[in-house]
């Protein structure tokens, strides 16, 4: 047989279970990855927080975009 003929769909080979399976695989490993990532942008948002909550007073002050030079 040439090459051209036996290229056929991988799911046309694979039994309908099986492919049922992969396809559940799937949609499970997506989810797992779309609660990792939430996990770890709730973490990020906690440790901004944290950083922010225990800045010193001259942080505060030198990131501070208003021009203290104006009320004085």
């Amino acid at each position: 047989m040439s090459k051209a003929k036996d290229k056929k769909p991988i799911n046309s080979n694979l039994n309908q279970d099986v492919l049922e399976a992969l396809q559940k695989k799937k949609q499970h490993l997506k989810e797992e990855v779309r609660k990792e990532e939430e996990v770890r942008k709730k973490q990020r948002m906690e440790e901004r927080k944290r950083r922010e909550a225990n800045k010193s007073f001259a942080e505060l002050f030198e990131e501070s975009e208003l021009d203290w030079k104006k009320f004085k």
